[in-house]
């Protein structure tokens, strides 16, 4: 892709993050946070798109499971821990890593456990060399196409947290990703780049979605993006850097 192809890419996503966001505000979608601008939108049906995703095999058959730190995926979250299997969740901004959550988490604190505080309070903080093999990935979008194609708030980090990921092998190219929205937030399509990571199933308050998907996803970091603020501001950069120059 040429550096005008990737200007006219990130300037249509970028519309399309502001008919959405402006469409769930106006109509009255949004749930707190709020307002949704520049985040991954909380959505009313948010807690039923999380229930529904428990029904698929996908999900019936993983160990482990990634999960955002958005607000709208708090009961995908707690529907992992609840359903015992193991929390694998980016700290927001990638500022602290990831956290591990797994059956040390009290029963009778799991929904505390499912958000960012209780994840920290609950969890622990794992090393790249203790994060185990994954077996699903759920991301968090802003818009979503029904050929897998997604946007995120713009700003890469389910795209980092995935490439990392992949560099360690925990991931790979047939490792399941599902996103759930509202089904407002589909779109008829949207533009993909090479960093982006596109998704096989999308999940609503209503339906599962099967996407089809036909593009590949990255096979790891894109160092080439990856500027000097970035490794200072997100320490697992830098760590997984000198364990690649090991």
């Amino acid at each position: 892709m040429t550096s005008q192809d990737s200007y006219s890419a990130s300037r249509e996503k970028s519309l399309i993050r502001n008919q959405i966001w402006s469409h769930l505000e106006e109509q009255n979608i949004a749930r707190f946070p709020r307002p949704v601008f520049r985040r991954i939108p909380n959505f009313a049906g948010a807690e039923e798109a999380g229930r529904r995703v428990t029904v698929m095999k996908e999900f019936q058959n993983a160990k482990t499971v990634k999960v955002n730190p958005d607000s709208p995926q708090r009961q995908v979250r707690l529907e992992v821990l609840s359903h015992g299997k193991i929390l694998l969740m980016p700290t927001p901004r990638l500022r602290s890593g990831f956290i591990l959550l797994d059956d040390n988490v009290p029963r009778d604190r799991l929904k505390l456990a499912s958000s960012i505080r209780g994840a920290f309070t609950l969890g622990r903080r794992v090393s790249l060399d203790k994060v185990p093999a994954i077996d699903l990935v759920i991301v968090g979008s802003v818009a979503v196409a029904p050929d897998g194609g997604r946007i995120g708030k713009g700003e890469g980090y389910s795209e980092m947290e995935y490439g990392i990921l992949r560099e360690l092998e925990l991931v790979t190219e047939s490792t399941p990703v599902i996103t759930t929205v509202h089904e407002s937030q589909i779109v008829a399509s949207v533009p993909l780049e090479d960093h982006d990571i596109a998704v096989d199933y999308i999940v609503t308050p209503t339906r599962v979605l099967a996407t089809g998907r036909a593009k590949p996803r990255p096979a790891g970091i894109i160092w080439s993006k990856v500027s000097p603020g970035m490794m200072e501001r997100m320490p697992v950069l830098k760590e997984l850097r000198e364990r690649r120059a090991r």
